[in-house]
């Protein structure tokens, strides 16, 4: 939808990609995005948290996504 706001169309996005991290014990939580650096911040949980294919998770998978759906991203970063 046009009228909605960054956050809004990244939560929208994470609905499609969380059952696929779901399967395999792990998740991935919004944590907000800065409108300046277009870097939108994510907290991998469960599995997740401590798979050690977590980066190529969060680039090949998460950030490809959220960069496809959301173009107002230009990086996303895991917190803890």
């Amino acid at each position: 939808m046009p009228d909605q706001t960054v956050e809004e169309k990244v939560i929208d996005t994470l609905v499609g990609v969380r059952p696929y991290l779901q399967q395999d014990g792990g998740d991935v939580e919004f944590v907000d995005f800065s409108e300046q650096t277009g870097i939108l911040r994510v907290r991998l949980t469960g599995a997740c948290k401590t798979c050690p294919m977590s980066a190529m998770t969060l680039r090949a998978g998460i950030e490809r996504v959220l960069r496809k759906a959301v173009p107002e991203i230009k990086r996303v970063e895991a917190v803890q």
